[in-house]
């Protein structure tokens, strides 16, 4: 398991300190939503090592611009070249990159459901009844729940005010 995984238990603790066992359709619905796999589409395991290097490169990246655009200031003070210095630093946007979270269960697999169903027109009818079957196991609180939603219709509906009705319009 990774470090930091989020681990469903089999039995949830009351607050008067009885343990409510979870059925194996609660544990399905919960590992559906919580378990995650990697969609970036290269080895889970090499990630460790690729986080740390996405990481320094751009950092790298920054401080080699910065560099160069200072060295051009070597020699006696001038209002021109300083000028030019700066505007060359501060010209580009400097360059990063961000860890995005893995998908949940429910949404690869639902993925892989529906490309079976488009590539395969025989098998058709039942990647479609499977398709309905794991999806009706997903039941989200709210609209924002829901991974499959698109990521732009997501923040649509979380940054929707919550009278207003638009996360049913979405």
């Amino acid at each position: 398991m990774r470090p930091g995984a989020a681990t469903l238990t089999p039995s949830e603790p009351k607050g008067d300190g009885t343990v409510e066992r979870r059925t194996p359709r609660e544990k399905k619905r919960l590992s559906y939503l919580k378990d995650g796999r990697n969609e970036y589409g290269e080895n889970d395991k090499s990630s460790r090592r690729n986080v740390r290097l996405n990481k320094r490169a751009p950092n790298s990246a920054n401080r080699r611009r910065a560099r160069t655009a200072l060295a051009a200031l070597l020699g006696p003070p001038d209002g021109v070249r300083a000028g030019a210095a700066e505007e060359r630093l501060t010209g580009r946007r400097p360059k990063r990159w961000r860890k995005f979270p893995d998908a949940p269960l429910g949404v690869v697999v639902d993925g892989a459901l529906q490309r079976r169903a488009e590539t395969d027109p025989a098998g058709a009818g039942r990647a479609a009844a499977r398709l309905r079957r794991v999806r009706s196991r997903f039941d989200w609180a709210s609209r924002a729940d829901d991974p499959l939603l698109p990521p732009h219709e997501v923040r649509r509906v979380r940054s929707a005010p919550a009278g207003d009705g638009a996360a049913d319009r979405a």
